[in-house]
């Protein structure tokens, strides 16, 4: 018996129904977890989103997300570029990633916090900290999946490049990049969230701006609601860039 694989239409009505009930059972989860806790303690969907109104109509908040905007956009930027760069490096030479492989591995493993003093004594308490805090979490998984994309290419798109007679940055642009391509962007999907992640740790440990410093301080004071409220609002931006992301990564699949 054959076993037949549902059709593009069925698939596409099932990834919005999908999400749907999964937003769904969520929001029913949020809403039984506050009236079994409490409202001062998780604070109901309603309360949460009248508090977001709140923050958002600050005096200060635009401030606070426009540096955060800045700093989480730079760090992306230049995670994404020598990220990709340096897993190109790696993965068109076999050697160079065989030694720099275990490395890049025991380096994702290490807790990025621990790193935080070293990267205050290097970059001060300016800006130049949290860019570089978010850097060094979104980096290491574009390399890997960069290099792990390379590795996969079909030795026969290599010796095409070759046999027209490509030079290294034509063969990259024109073959390895676009072979490689779906890989890389799920990597970056990764990296998106860590760089993200990497920033707010960033923000709430030593700066005075900046959604996480807004986290900080309502953690410090014990504002349940303005917790939550932030943190919805981080929760639907990475989710949609995530969801976008995604969209991109099945249709260079397709």
């Amino acid at each position: 018996m054959t076993h037949r694989s549902p059709s593009p239409a069925l698939q596409a009505r099932q990834g919005p129904t999908d999400a749907v009930i999964l937003v769904l059972g969520m929001l029913l989860c949020w809403i039984v977890g506050s009236w079994l806790l409490g409202d001062a303690v998780l604070p109901t969907p309603w309360h949460t989103w009248a508090q977001l109104q709140v923050e958002v109509h600050h005096a200060d908040f635009a401030n606070h997300l426009l540096a955060t905007l800045y700093a989480f956009g730079v760090a992306m930027l230049i995670a994404t570029v020598c990220g990709i760069l340096i897993g190109l490096i790696l993965g068109s030479r076999r050697l160079a990633g065989d030694v720099m492989e275990p490395v890049l591995i025991t380096l994702y493993s290490i807790p990025k916090i621990a790193l935080y003093p070293i990267i205050l004594l290097m970059f001060g308490l300016d800006i130049s900290a949290r860019i570089a805090f978010g850097v060094i979490h979104g980096i290491i998984p574009i390399i890997i999946f960069t290099m792990t994309a390379l590795r996969n290419i079909p030795a026969v798109y290599g010796r095409t490049a070759r046999a027209y007679r490509l030079s290294p940055q034509q063969t990259s642009w024109h073959v390895l990049i676009p072979a490689a391509m779906p890989e890389i962007i799920a990597g970056l999907r990764i990296g998106f969230s860590l760089t993200l992640l990497g920033t707010l740790l960033g923000e709430m440990f030593a700066s005075q701006y900046g959604l996480g410093h807004l986290l900080m301080r309502s953690m410090e004071r014990n504002e349940t609601a303005s917790i939550m409220a932030l943190a919805l609002m981080l929760f639907v931006f990475a989710t949609v860039a995530s969801y976008l992301m995604l969209q991109l990564d099945r249709y260079l699949r397709h």
